[in-house]
């Protein structure tokens, strides 16, 4: 389907990775059916405006009649204009968007993202709202188009939906049971991406090393890791996020002895107690996490762990609090991901009696913040003097301009500034350098680069920029922000704690 004159698109995403990765597909498909991305910062003002969604956070749906709202006028002002809404506030709400939003043209579930261009078409033709919810995985989303936001790293699914019971999300009733992809398709869309440049991939599901369980091959996960070990060009891999109850042995030696699987574990916590861990249906124990902690340690020295922390759970007593702290003590994660613990509506923890004031939570989350707070710095200090390979990145450095500096991650993806060199340096490139500084949530290298590598995810960088400059007005004429496999961001906010 090809679309007349061009139109524009914006794409806003809210949520988890498995959003911002959807995003891309989103995007990819618009473009496969002949619409260019808007300008930076158009801010509503594209042919079509798509909400990704996400049900879990907080005042979600508040937030997006909100948006919805600010966008009535600017469409009724502007025939032709299509809103669409997509995700996981979709699945969940259904038909009650078109009724409190009538204005919206289309509304699609988390299983049919790739009928967006149609449905589109449909509004169009019909004049009438077109509201779509598959209840079932349609096709593998990774068989969609996908515009990827990043030149040198990528996102790489491998499965979706999740079988986990938490009490306090509501993503497996949105996303569906595990359905694994097959590990050929896996490894053929890396090597694809590496053969344009990409030279760091994400793994990526809903419950990553839960993946084997839907094709009957219990260690599938240590296996995909070893078999992205031999994918030549390929010089990082992440995955996200892990479940402690599928965390095996096995996973520990692939990540130690594969050499490009990065030093890095994001391992979900979400409680200390092992009172409150059973009341969140949580299958393991604080016992069970610390050692999963000290063998990683042992297999992987320099690994940086982090983790999701919920604070305040219905039932939580200041005992249980205390053995979260505990826990943090002991684990000394790089970083916290810390969240308050808040009612979702269509789980069981939104229902359960002893509900835990705000004044508390808000004490607690603080006391958990400043011990985290001082854990990390005192972590990051421990890299001063260490010599790092920094692969250079785009966007991360919010102050990079005004000191001379650029940005990069580590292996165990801690991020880096450092003095910009003399010689050109390009995001995917790769520099050497010496930490000289550490702060709670960054490190600096203030000395000069030790050395530059050039590489082809450099060159897949320049190429890509230079082709999107070059394209007419109308299309965006820089990369993206969205989508690059970033970091996990600073331990703030509202998250559903599974990823």
């Amino acid at each position: 389907m090809d679309v007349q004159g061009s139109k524009s698109y914006e794409i806003r995403t809210y949520g988890c990775q498995m959003n911002v990765h959807d995003s891309e597909r989103l995007a990819g498909l618009l473009e496969d059916a002949g619409y260019v991305r808007a300008p930076e910062g158009s801010d509503g003002d594209a042919d079509v405006v798509v909400f990704n969604t996400c049900a879990v956070r907080e005042n979600a749906d508040n937030r997006l009649y909100g948006n919805l709202g600010r966008l009535a006028p600017r469409k009724a002002a502007r025939p032709g204009m299509q809103i669409a809404v997509g995700g996981c506030l979709a699945q969940k709400d259904r038909d009650t968007i078109v009724k409190k939003a009538p204005w919206v043209d289309v509304v699609f579930g988390t299983h049919n993202i790739g009928k967006l261009p149609v449905l589109l078409e449909r509004a169009r033709v019909q004049e009438e709202a077109q509201v779509e919810i598959a209840e079932s995985l349609e096709a593998f989303p990774s068989t969609l188009p996908t515009r990827r936001e990043s030149a040198y790293a990528a996102w790489v699914s491998i499965s979706v939906g999740c079988n986990n019971t938490c009490t306090f999300c509501i993503v497996p009733a949105l996303r569906g049971k595990e359905k694994d992809r097959r590990p050929g398709d896996i490894l053929a869309e890396i090597e694809a991406l590496v053969g344009e440049g990409v030279s760091e991939i994400t793994l990526l599901g809903q419950n990553v090393n839960a993946y084997g369980s839907d094709i009957g091959d219990r260690e599938a996960f240590s296996k995909l890791l070893r078999a992205c070990g031999s994918i030549e060009g390929l010089e990082r891999v992440r995955f996200t996020s892990p479940h402690p109850r599928d965390f095996t042995d096995d996973v520990i030696a692939a990540m130690a002895e594969t050499p490009n699987v990065m030093p890095q574990l994001h391992m979900p916590l979400q409680s200390g107690s092992d009172t409150v861990l059973k009341a969140m249906r949580r299958s393991y124990r604080q016992d069970r996490y610390l050692g999963i902690i000290e063998k990683v340690r042992a297999a992987i020295p320099h690994a940086a762990i982090t983790t999701d922390i919920i604070v305040g759970f219905p039932g939580e007593t200041e005992e249980d609090f205390e053995q979260t702290l505990h826990v943090v003590r002991e684990a000394r994660f790089a970083q916290a991901f810390t969240f308050q613990y808040s009612k979702r509506p269509g789980t069981p923890a939104a229902t359960m009696e002893n509900q835990i004031p705000k004044e508390v939570v808000q004490a607690r989350y603080e006391r958990l913040v400043a011990l985290q707070e001082e854990i990390s710095w005192e972590e990051n200090k421990k890299q001063v003097g260490r010599t790092l390979e920094l692969m250079v990145a785009e966007g991360e450095g919010r102050k990079d301009g005004a000191t001379h500096r650029l940005s990069g991650r580590a292996p165990d993806n801690r991020l880096v500034h450092f003095t910009k060199p003399d010689q050109e340096v390009r995001p995917g490139d790769v520099v050497t350098v010496e930490v000289t500084y550490a702060a709670p949530h960054h490190l600096l290298a203030g000395g000069p680069v030790l050395g530059v590598r050039r590489t082809r995810a450099g060159d897949a960088w320049e190429k890509r920029t230079a082709a999107a400059a070059a394209k007419p007005a109308g299309v965006m004429l820089g990369l993206p922000k969205i989508g690059v496999p970033a970091p996990l961001p600073a331990a703030t906010g509202s998250a559903c704690g599974c990823d």
